[in-house]
């Protein structure tokens, strides 16, 4: 059974552009970045090589770059773009009735 449900997490006018933001639906740590205004990725706060927290990391277009090892991940794909067999956590992302929704 897929216990997956669709969580509103922050009102979509509080989502800047070129940001990343950390929200917690569930008690998960997730990261939202809106690269325009009808783009926004969701993605894990947990670095997967020593869980170092993502949010402080250095985004520069669709890479996020880890703060502590500078680990580089595709916010698109979550893929590590060292080594395509690991990967970050990705949900899925809407906008309903003005809040940014994930689906965790």
């Amino acid at each position: 059974m897929n216990n997956a449900a669709w969580v509103p997490v922050i009102e979509d006018s509080q989502l800047m552009e070129e940001r990343v933001r950390l929200v917690s639906p569930k008690g998960l740590a997730i990261l939202l970045i809106r690269k325009k205004a009808d783009e926004i990725y969701a993605i894990s706060n947990k670095c997967p090589h020593m869980g170092c927290p993502l949010r402080t990391g250095l985004l520069e277009g669709y890479i996020l770059t880890c703060p502590c090892h500078d680990w580089r991940f595709d916010i698109r794909t979550g893929a590590f773009l060292d080594a395509k067999e690991i990967s970050l956590q990705v949900y899925p992302v809407r906008i309903e009735g003005g809040s940014v929704m994930v689906k965790v």
